[in-house]
């Protein structure tokens, strides 16, 4: 029977060790190629929903879409982006329509208003006009506010805003009003907004406080990706149950703080409307000089 048998003899380390290491290399090759290929799949996939997220952030913001944002990436992605894109469209459809209604509008009021001005021109001087002239202005500056708050600055581009300058014209403007008004500002004084829109949200919220306030504290903070200004007055302030009524348009209270000075009740909600579109709020509070404390906080 022995003679029959093919026996074979070899050292125990040629045999198995050359396999193992073989079949070691091949599993670790085949591993860091497999990894290889899903790491680029996955970076294609994720990139294209990077895209999305800051296509989406810079429109919550009131900035430009970026220009080479198209929808990429898997069926489900490029489904999200056309949507993104679509509402986008439809959003400034919507607002450029109100915008040109209300313009034309406007433009016919303003026509109405001129002719009662010229009329009142006209009238013999014997007669007082006054407080025809007195409400012919109030409906023009109701007029202009209405068309600010429907038009919300959507048009205007982005751009830098020098902070410091804005907070230096503020001290001016108090001082034609005969109030005080001091600031600290911390960190960039530079900030990248809708500049005109941006500076009427401020604008509108310290003119708030002189009207009902003898002297106003603003301490500017752009810090972090984000800028808050606080605006506190000694003013007699708004109670609690009220802060909200008075960003709703139009809305009035006795004593109201948010009267602007053509009484259209516009001036904390164009604001907010403001701040809104920068992708930010406005918030009051108790402040510490015993009045009211405005809270602007934007990303930026």
């Amino acid at each position: 029977m022995e003679k029959n048998v093919l026996r074979v003899f070899a050292k125990r380390s040629q045999a198995y060790a050359s396999n193992t290491h073989i079949f070691l290399l091949w599993m670790v090759g085949t591993s860091l190629v497999l990894l290889g290929i899903s790491i680029l799949f996955l970076r294609n996939q994720i990139r294209p929903i990077q895209k999305l997220s800051e296509a989406a952030e810079s429109f919550g913001k009131g900035r430009p879409m970026p220009r080479d944002f198209r929808p990429r990436g898997a069926e489900e992605i490029r489904r999200a982006g056309l949507a993104f894109i679509q509402m986008r469209e439809r959003i400034e459809r919507q607002i450029e329509q109100r915008t040109t209604m209300l313009a034309g509008v406007s433009h016919d009021l303003r026509t109405i208003l001129t002719r009662f001005k010229l009329q009142l021109a006209l009238l013999p001087k014997k007669i007082d006009t006054t407080a025809l002239e007195s409400d012919v202005a109030d409906m023009q500056s109701m007029l202009e506010g209405y068309m600010s708050f429907a038009r919300g600055e959507g048009q205007e581009e982005t751009g830098v805003l020098e902070l410091e300058k804005l907070l230096d014209k503020l001290v001016e403007e108090a001082k034609l009003r005969g109030r005080e008004l001091d600031y600290t500002l911390t960190g960039k004084g530079e900030v990248y907004v809708r500049p005109n829109a941006f500076t009427r949200l401020i604008h509108n919220i310290v003119s708030n406080a002189f009207r009902h306030a003898e002297s106003v504290s603003v301490t500017a903070t752009h810090q972090k990706g984000w800028l808050t200004i606080i605006v506190d007055d000694d003013g007699p302030g708004i109670a609690p149950e009220h802060r909200e009524d008075v960003f709703r348009p139009f809305v009035r209270l006795d004593e109201a703080r948010n009267q602007d000075e053509s009484g259209t009740g516009l001036g904390l909600s164009i604001a907010r409307d403001i701040a809104r579109a920068h992708g930010g709020s406005v918030l009051l509070s108790d402040s510490p000089l015993g009045g009211l404390r405005a809270t602007v906080r934007i990303p930026a």
